[in-house]
Order: C-alpha cells, then sequence, then structure tokens
C-alpha cells in the first residue's frame, strides 16, 4: 500500500508538468499565430497598393484604346484638328496607365510572396538541433 501511495506522489508533478509544458505550448502557437497574421496583413496592405495602381494603369489603357479609336474616327471623317486632339489625349492616357501598371508591379514586387517570413525563421529556431547518429559499436566475436 506505500508503495502505491509513493507512486501518485511522482505522478503529481509529472502531471503538472505536463499541464504546464501544454500551456506554455498554446501560449507559443498563439503567438506565432499572431506574428504570422500581423506580417501577413502588412504585405497584404503592399500588394493592395500595387494592385490597385496595376487596375488604373489598365483603366487608362481601356480609356487610351477608346480615345484613339476616337481619333481613327475623326481622322477617316477627315477632320484634322479633333482627331490630332484626341490622338494627344491619347498618348497622355497611355503614358499614364503605363506609369500606373509599371509602379504597381514594381510594388507587388517589393511585397514578396505572401508568406510569413519572419514566423517561419522564428519556428525553425525553436526545432531542436538533430544530433548526429551513433553507429553502434562494433561486437568483438567470441
Amino acid at each position: 500500500m506505500a508503495a502505491h501511495g509513493a507512486g501518485k506522489a511522482t505522478e503529481r508533478p509529472l502531471e503538472e508538468l505536463v499541464q504546464t509544458v501544454s500551456e506554455q505550448a498554446v501560449v507559443l502557437a498563439r503567438e506565432e499565430v499572431d506574428l504570422a497574421r500581423r506580417e501577413l496583413t502588412a504585405k497584404a496592405r503592399q500588394a493592395a497598393t500595387g494592385a490597385v495602381m496595376v487596375g488604373g494603369g489598365a483603366l487608362l489603357g481601356v480609356l487610351a484604346a477608346g480615345t484613339g479609336t476616337a481619333g481613327l474616327v475623326l481622322l477617316l471623317a477627315r477632320r484634322p484638328g479633333p482627331s490630332a486632339a484626341a490622338f494627344g489625349v491619347t498618348g497622355v492616357y497611355a503614358a499614364g496607365g503605363a506609369a500606373l501598371a509599371q509602379g504597381g508591379i514594381a510594388r507587388l514586387r517589393a511585397a514578396g510572396p505572401p508568406v510569413p517570413e519572419e514566423t517561419v525563421e522564428s519556428v525553425k529556431n525553436l526545432r531542436p538541433k538533430k544530433q548526429p547518429k551513433k553507429k553502434p559499436a562494433k561486437r568483438a566475436r567470441s
């Protein structure tokens, strides 16, 4: 009976140790998820700005196509003054669209891949280092 009581005494600290380790693991996991969320939110904001710029460039490209078409129609109607104005506006739209798209693409590239790089590195640092495997000792034959 005394041995049974001694076993419970050693179980209690083990249970507490497991409970503590479990709580720490949960806290660590929450901290890592929070770090990843913050990092991805920052990258998404930067990428969103780039995406809006590319969209604006595309819109200006569509407007350039429209004014270019209008310029051709006016030119075919033998109205050189208004067609020159339409082609001038086409050039402005095309240049603005190209500049916006180029800036947007640069921002998208600067945002990088949608991977929380800092979080990945911090999790890699948490892993225990692998120990080199020991070769089994050769037994001498008797």
